[in-house]
C-alpha cells in the first residue's frame, strides 16, 4: 500500500473509531519493553494512527511521530489532543516517507519501528536509518508481524514478501558497529477475531547503542 492507499483508508475513520487491525490503544510490546526507560526524546517511524506516540507522550516523552500519510498524521494529532490535551504539544508530527527519511542521526534516547511492513531492500534501509538515530546509551526497538504468523498465526499481512523475522532483522542491522541485542526473538500476540480468541506471531528485536 502506498500513501494514497493509506490517506483513503485512515479518511474512513473517526477519533474512537479504528479500522481493522488500526488499534487504538498501544502496542502491548511497547508497552512492556519500554515502561521501565526515563523519558527522552523518542522517534516513532512509520507512526499511523499515533497510537504508541501518543502513549510515550503521556508518559513524559517528546515525540517526533512520522509518517507517510498526511490524513493519518491528522487523525493521530487529533487523538493526541483528545488523550493529552496540552501534553499532546510533545508530539512533532512530520509527514515523512520511511523508506527516504529517517532520524536526525544520533538525535533520540528511542527509535520505535511498530509494525512497518516493506520488501526485505526497503526494510533495510529502514531499519538502518532507524539505527542511526540512536544517541549513546539509546534504544531501538522493532515490532513487526513475524513470517510465521502467515501459516502459523491469525491476522495481519497476507503477502509473505513484507513479512519477516527477528533474525532478519539482526541481519539488516549487522555490520552498524556500538549495537547490543537486549532481545530477539518471536513473540506471540493474543487477538480476537470471529468471536474467538486466536494466536498472533510477531517478530520483536530489541538493541542499545552503546
Amino acid at each position: 500500500m502506498d500513501a494514497r492507499d493509506w490517506d483513503a483508508r485512515y479518511a474512513e475513520l473517526t477519533l474512537d473509531r479504528p479500522a481493522a487491525g488500526q488499534p487504538v490503544e498501544p502496542n502491548e510490546f511497547v508497552v512492556s519493553e519500554l515502561t521501565g526507560l526515563a523519558p527522552g526524546r523518542a522517534y516513532d517511524m512509520a507512526c499511523g494512527g499515533g497510537r504508541n506516540a501518543i502513549w510515550l507522550a503521556g508518559r513524559g516523552w517528546q515525540v517526533t511521530a512520522a509518517d507517510f500519510s498526511a490524513t493519518g498524521l491528522e487523525l493521530a494529532r487529533g487523538r493526541a489532543e483528545a488523550a493529552l490535551g496540552a501534553a499532546s504539544a510533545r508530539i512533532d508530527w512530520q509527514l515523512a516517507d520511511a523508506t527516504r527519511t529517517g532520524p536526525v542521526a544520533g538525535a533520540y534516547d528511542l527509535v520505535l519501528v511498530s509494525y512497518l511492513q516493506l520488501p526485505a531492500e526497503q526494510r533495510r534501509l529502514a531499519v538502518r536509518a532507524a539505527a542511526a538515530g540512536l544517541a549513546p546509551g539509546a534504544t531501538l526497538l522493532v515490532v513487526a508481524h513475524d513470517a510465521t504468523n502467515l501459516a502459523e498465526g491469525w491476522g495481519g499481512p497476507q503477502h509473505p514478501e513484507v513479512l519477516y523475522t527477528a533474525e532478519e532483522l539482526l541481519a539488516d542491522l549487522a555490520g552498524l558497529t556500538g549495537l547490543r541485542t537486549v532481545r530477539a526473538g518471536r513473540v506471540a500476540r493474543t487477538v480476537r477475531g470471529g468471536g474467538q480468541q486466536h494466536t498472533a506471531w510477531d517478530a520483536l528485536v530489541r538493541v542499545r547503542a552503546d
